[in-house]
C-alpha cells in the first residue's frame, strides 16, 4: 500500500508463495537431469550446477524483496518525519540567511528548532484518520469530549494546553457541536452527537484521507442525511479525501465521485458515480443496483432483482479475469471475452 507515493506497508506471502514456486521447479529439473541418459556424468554435474545457480540468484531476488517490504513497513513514519524535517529546513534556510539583524535571526533560530522538532515527531499516520462504525464502542466512556478529541495532539507531542483547548474547540464548532461539551462525557449525547465527536477526534490533526468505515450505519435514518451533509462540507471545506465504505448504495452514489465494487475482498468495478449507475458492467454491480428500492409501489411491483452466480456467469477456466478499461476510467474484472462484450454492449449506446 502506498501513500503519496511512500510504500506504508506490503505482504510478502506473494514472495514466499514464488520462492516456493521456484524451489518446486528447481527440484524438477534436476530430477529430470539426473535421470537424463544422453548426458554425461561431467555435463550432468555442470547442468546441475548451472540450475542451482539461476534458483538460487531467483531467490535471492525475492528474499531481498521480503526484506524491503519489512524494511518500509517498519520505518515508513521515521521515513516520513524525515522527510517532514527536510521541508522545515528548506522554510527556513532562506529566512535565515535573509535574516537583517541578529534579533530576528534569533527568533527564526527559535521557530525553526521548535518546528523542526515537532516535525521529528510526526507521523504519516497523522494525515491517515479513521471514523468507526459505532459511535458509541469507539469512544472512550472514562474520558471527556476534550481528552478524546485532544488524545491525537497530545500524543504527537503538544504540550500548549490554551493551544489544545483553542483547537478543539475550532474542530467541535466545525462539526456542529459547541464548546461547552467539551468537559461532558460521551454517554451524555445522543448517536449523532457522538459520531460528530468521532468526526471531530478524526480531523483535528488535519489528515488528508479520512477512512469513513460505514460512518451512518448504526445512525437513526433522521441523523444519517445530516451526517452524510457534515461530511460532504467538511471534504470540500478542508479539501479531505474520504474513502466511503457503505451497503447503502443509493447513499453512495450522492457522496461519492468514483465508486469501487467489491465482491469478497476484489474490485470487481469501478468508475465515477454516474457513469457506473448510467452503464453497470459487472454481473454483481448488477444485482446490487437491482436491489436498491425506490418509495414507488408502481415502480416496486415491476422491479426484477437480478441474482448474481459467480459459477454461472464466468467460465475462467481457460481465460483468467483481470482489471480491464472499458472507458476511461471505468474498469471493470473480466476476461478478454467478457471484456469484448462489454464493448459491445458500449459501442451499441
Amino acid at each position: 500500500m502506498y501513500f503519496k507515493g511512500q510504500r506504508i506497508c506490503a505482504g510478502i506471502n506473494t514472495y514466499k508463495e514464488e520462492i516456493k514456486r521456484i524451489n518446486a521447479h528447481r527440484d524438477s529439473q534436476l530430477a529430470e537431469t539426473k535421470a537424463s541418459t544422453g548426458l554425461t556424468a561431467l555435463q550432468k554435474k555442470h547442468n546441475c550446477e548451472q540450475i542451482n545457480q539461476n534458483a538460487d540468484t531467483l531467490v535471492a531476488e525475492q528474499r531481498k524483496l521480503i526484506e524491503q517490504a519489512k524494511y518500509d513497513h517498519k520505518n515508513c513514519n521515521k521515513i516520513y518525519a524525515f522527510k517532514q524535517q527536510q521541508l522545515v529546513e528548506q522554510k527556513y534556510k532562506p529566512l535565515l540567511d535573509g535574516a537583517s539583524n541578529q534579533e530576528e535571526y534569533d527568533k527564526l533560530k527559535k521557530e525553526y528548532k521548535k518546528e523542526y522538532k515537532f516535525a521529528g515527531k510526526d507521523r504519516i499516520m497523522n494525515k491517515m484518520q479513521m471514523i468507526f462504525q459505532d459511535p458509541i464502542a469507539s469512544l472512550d466512556p472514562r474520558m471527556t469530549v476534550k481528552e478524546i478529541i485532544s488524545e491525537g495532539l497530545v500524543i504527537r507531542g503538544l504540550k500548549d494546553k490554551k493551544l489544545i483547548e483553542q483547537k478543539v474547540y475550532e474542530v467541535l464548532e466545525l462539526v456542529g457541536l459547541v464548546p461547552e461539551h467539551a468537559g461532558r462525557y460521551p454517554h451524555e449525547f445522543s448517536g449523532g452527537q457522538r459520531q460528530r465527536i468521532g468526526i471531530a477526534r478524526a480531523i483535528i490533526l488535519e489528515p488528508e484521507l479520512i477512512i469513513a468505515d460505514e460512518p451512518i450505519s448504526a445512525l437513526d435514518v433522521s441523523i444519517q442525511a445530516q451526517v452524510i451533509n457534515l461530511l460532504n462540507e467538511l471534504r470540500q471545506r478542508l479539501g479531505l479525501t474520504i474513502l466511503f465504505i457503505a451497503h447503502d448504495l443509493s447513499v453512495v452514489k450522492y457522496f461519492s465521485d468514483r465508486i469501487a465494487v467489491m465482491y469478497f475482498g476484489k474490485i470487481v468495478e469501478l468508475a465515477t458515480s454516474d457513469e457506473l449507475f448510467a452503464n453497470p458492467l459487472h454481473p454483481y454491480t448488477k444485482s446490487l443496483l437491482s436491489a436498491i428500492p425506490l418509495p414507488d409501489p408502481h415502480f416496486e411491483k415491476q422491479r426484477k432483482r437480478i441474482v448474481y452466480n459467480p459459477l454461472a456467469e464466468h467460465d475462467y477456466s481457460v481465460d483468467q479475469p483481470q482489471m480491464r478499461e472499458v472507458r476511461p476510467g471505468h474498469f471493470v474484472y473480466c476476461n478478454q471475452a467478457e471484456f469484448d462484450k462489454h464493448l459491445a454492449t458500449l459501442a451499441q449506446e
